[in-house]
């Protein structure tokens, strides 16, 4: 029936009412909680069957699939069918062999790690799926796990929730369900007594609603469709486009050189036969020498391609997300850690991010005067309003709400909703108001919820006395506009003159100059009654009074703000709030800069896109913006080439975090919608948090530049890297090329008069100078420690890590050369030789510290954004 929206067969069986009499459950008072273990075993429980998770084998596979890896494999194999051809078994397979047990080491390494995290992020995912929903049990409103939810339970919905399991429709105001997940339809449908039904896994978009449970777990149509779902493709992200471009310039080059070589080769093997008149016979002995061309040309494109590559991101990326997992971010993607890395700004929300989400009434305008709620040691103070002003302001607090207070078992009040609402519900009852008493003396007619678009809500309500009245609770300058009169020092209601609307703005400024968010509630008495299919008025209000919250700002967030300012990254604050509030914050957190712009989304929308290319990089705060105005704004900060990062916690969050090229979700106020598109989940809701993710990022990047710059030949104080930025930077350049030369004079000398520089003899003579060459070169290691500082020892003995691996080298470099003879082409050196080898390596170090002294041009960080100063408290933008 609830699949196939049949309200034809729910009108036959009496409706809601029918169902909940057949499934034995009160529409008031919800089921008991001692019938949840049969209703259980009856119905089922609210879990889905989990895809098996992916075996080792199919992370090896995946591994398999690097760009790198393939063009090795492709050369091992190659080399492994020359060498038997040339040298015979077992002589001709060591080489390739070589390769294809670093292949193996490299493979295994990444399935490991990979099959790790999956067992990690699974059950980190079991964490982050500890979904709560509003339920009614035993006649109290209740807060429990959705998988606990049974068949009969009476869910309560509002914006931002998921729908728990298929439902029908109790009652409502203005319920609009996103059914894309499930329908791929983009409009939403509207949800009533005409259209009742609810699926499970859709997304309440707008309003709020009461639901019957009528199917959990498997038996709903989001069971049914998980069954079949597969997992989605990744894109390739920026480090991972440029290793690739490393590796296919690397092979191309390398592919040329064995190309020339194979036909320079092949050309002096033809005319040394043509001159000895021998070019019309061929022997065996010609085919195993055009052969062992082949294979010399195989070598060379494979020691072009830096084979420990794969192993050296996996590694990076791998103790990058584990550390992070300790710094409580949640990162889905293993590539995301590496993205922030990059990225050149973030466009944060304020609410719960910059700030801590406790909120708190502060100031009241109210009759013509400004009320402080608190002392300075946070205690409330008694206000004394006039009875009929105080009568009409707590029935506006309590009765345009979509929060509620609750008493649990042991009686205390407990208010179930957002931090704003609760903020405004417990000024009401420290006030000495009753919410309870309250609602069962005035009779809700009609709800309008809040939404990002509108900026308020609105109720109509019938008193006690039969008035119908009319809250109106949003956005300060949004509800002023609707409101006509004002309610004066006397308690009257007085016509509103333009010059009590100046008395209002000026005190909503002055909230928000003192970082304080600000809200107006108003109401008005309809004459004639009212139709609940009539619309609430939208005109003639009376205001009551501007309430001032307060929403302190997290401790560290300074910080980290100037941490992004050093490193380049340009922190953009988007909000709804007022734009005096904005900038409040925004100053006390760093964000707002000498020379920065602070705009509002109305302005914002207007803009043309080549007045938008001019002001763009310089917008640090968006005030009174819609989800759109921020889903724009990333948009085109990713057209002018910016890596952007979101912050995001809400629904309509949801298409600027997917158009962004990472996204962070909170995980302690986010709705599902928001963390299903994010990349990452800041399980502390917390700024900083980010800054750390940003952290790491840089760290995997410069990580695996290092290593590129040691194959060929302060991470928050550098600039971000851009799309368009080289993998391979001028400086590295500068390094490559100088050793390269050093490398290529040394490699000369010795291959063509290293056997008498060195007095070798003897039949060994060429093996012993090929292991010379090879132990020459490895203090290059030591160089790439860092790419640009002349003192490459700083620091070094303080990081056990690098000295491990600086040991582990020197063990294995012996192994190499003394113990593993045929296997690696090697032979023993004496101990001159292996002195002499060292000293020649030495003489790299040096020629380094001459390199960096060779200037070149670098990117610049810009500090500030822009290279502006941060704005002094309380200076005006």
């Amino acid at each position: 029936m609830v699949r196939n929206y049949d309200v034809k067969t729910l009108r036959s069986l009496r409706g809601v009412d029918g169902i909940a009499e057949a499934i034995d459950v009160s529409l008031d008072e919800g089921i008991k909680s001692s019938e949840l273990s049969i209703r259980q075993e009856t119905y089922g429980i609210n879990k889905y069957t989990e895809k098996p998770s992916k075996s080792f084998f199919m992370f090896v596979w995946e591994a398999l699939h690097d760009l790198t890896l393939i063009i090795l494999i492709v050369c091992a194999v190659v080399s492994i069918g020359v060498g038997l051809a040339t040298e015979g078994w077992p002589d001709g397979i060591y080489d390739g062999l070589g390769i294809l047990l670093s292949i193996l080491l490299v493979v295994t390494v990444t399935a490991v790690s990979d099959y790790k995290q999956s067992l990690q992020f699974k059950d980190l995912d079991k964490e982050k799926k500890k979904i709560s929903s509003h339920v009614t049990r035993d006649g109290y409103r209740k807060k429990i796990s959705i998988y606990d939810l049974v068949v009969g339970d009476i869910v309560h919905l509002s914006i931002g929730d998921q729908v728990p399991a298929d439902g029908i429709f109790i009652s409502g105001y203005n319920l609009l369900i996103d059914e894309s997940s499930l329908t791929g339809e983009s409009n939403p449908v509207n949800i009533d007594e005409k259209k009742p039904f609810l699926l499970a896994g859709t997304k309440v978009q707008d309003g709020s609603a009461k639901m019957l449970v009528t199917a959990v777990g498997m038996k709903t149509e989001w069971g049914k469709l998980m069954e079949t779902l597969s997992e989605e493709g990744e894109d390739e992200t920026p480090l991972q486009v440029k290793l690739n471009g490393v590796a296919t310039i690397i092979g191309k080059i390398g592919l040329v050189f064995a190309v020339l070589t194979f036909l320079v080769l092949t050309v002096r093997f033809l005319v040394e036969k043509a001159m000895h008149n021998q070019f019309s016979s061929w022997s065996s002995s010609d085919a195993l020498t055009m052969l062992d061309y082949f294979a010399t040309a195989v070598t060379i494109i494979v020691v072009a391609v830096p084979e420990g590559l794969p192993l050296a991101v996996t590694l990076s990326l791998a103790f990058a997300m584990k550390k992070l997992m300790n710094d409580k971010a949640l990162v889905r993607h293993l590539s995301a850690c590496e993205t922030m890395g990059s990225s050149t700004c973030i466009c944060t929300d304020k609410t719960g991010t910059l700030t801590t989400n406790h909120m708190i009434v502060d100031k009241i305008w109210v009759s013509g005067e400004t009320k402080d709620v608190r002392d300075n040691e946070g205690r409330v103070l008694s206000s004394k309003l006039l009875e009929g002003v105080s009568n009409v302001l707590l029935q506006g607090i309590f009765e345009c709400t979509g929060s509620e207070v609750v008493k649990d078992k042991n009686g205390k009040k407990n208010i179930l909703g957002t931090p704003t609402e609760s903020a405004i519900l417990q000024y009401g009852l420290d006030l000495g108001g009753d919410f309870n008493a309250t609602h069962s003396e005035i009779k809700m007619l009609k709800m309008e919820p809040f939404n990002s678009a509108k900026k308020k809500m609105s109720v109509i309500v019938a008193l006690p006395d039969g008035q119908i009245r009319a809250f109106c609770k949003g956005a300060s300058e949004i509800v002023l506009g609707l409101c006509d009169k004002i309610i004066d020092r006397n308690g009257e209601a007085v016509p509103m003159s333009e010059e009590k609307v100046k008395v209002v703005t000026d005190v909503i400024e002055e909230f928000a100059v003192d970082a304080l968010r600000t809200l107006c509630l108003a109401y008005l008495d309809v004459e004639g009654g009212f139709d609940g299919q009539q619309n609430i008025p939208e005109r003639g209000y009376t205001l009551i009074a501007v309430v001032g919250i307060k929403d302190p700002v997290r401790p560290g967030v300074k910080e980290a703000v100037g941490t992004c300012l050093a490193a380049g990254i340009t922190v953009r604050m988007v909000t709804g709030d007022n734009i005096n509030t904005a900038k409040a914050i925004a100053k006390e957190c760093g964000i707002l800069t000498v020379g920065g712009l602070a705009i509002e989304g109305p302005e914002f929308r207007t803009l043309t896109t080549e007045q938008l290319n001019e002001i763009a990089p310089r917008i640090q705060v968006m005030a009174r913006s819609s989800p759109t105005d921020k889903y724009d704004l990333v948009k085109h900060l990713r057209g002018m080439s910016e890596v952007v990062a979101v912050t995001g916690d809400g629904t309509n969050d949801a298409p600027a975090l997917h158009e962004s090229d990472i996204g962070f979700a909170m995980g302690i106020a986010g709705t599902e919608v928001a963390k299903e598109q994010a990349d990452v989940i800041v399980m502390d809701d917390d700024f900083a948090t980010i800054v750390k993710v940003a952290k790491w990022g840089r760290a995997v990047y410069i990580n695996i530049q290092k290593f590129v710059q040691f194959q060929l030949t302060g991470l928050m104080k550098r600039p971000p890297v851009k799309r368009t930025d080289s993998f391979i930077t001028k400086t590295m350049w500068r390094n490559i090329i100088g050793q390269s030369i050093y490398q290529m004079a040394v490699l000369f000398v010795l291959n063509f008069a290293g056997k008498p520089i060195l007095n070798l003899h003897g039949s060994n003579a060429t093996a012993v100078l090929n292991t010379f060459i090879f132990n020459t070169f490895v203090f290059n290691e030591i160089n790439s420690r860092d790419i640009d500082k002349i003192n490459i020892f700083r620091g070094m003995f303080s990081s056990w890590i690098f000295i491990g691996v600086m040991i582990s080298t020197v063990v294995f470099q012996v192994i190499i050369v003394e113990f593993l003879g045929t296997f690696a082409s090697t032979v023993p050196l004496d101990w001159e030789l292996w002195l002499l080898s060292i000293v020649i390596g030495f003489v790299s170090m040096p020629i380094a510290v001459v390199l960096k002294c060779i200037p070149v041009e670098k990117a610049a960080v810009k500090q500030q954004h822009d290279g502006y100063e941060i704005l002094p408290d309380g200076s005006e933008q």
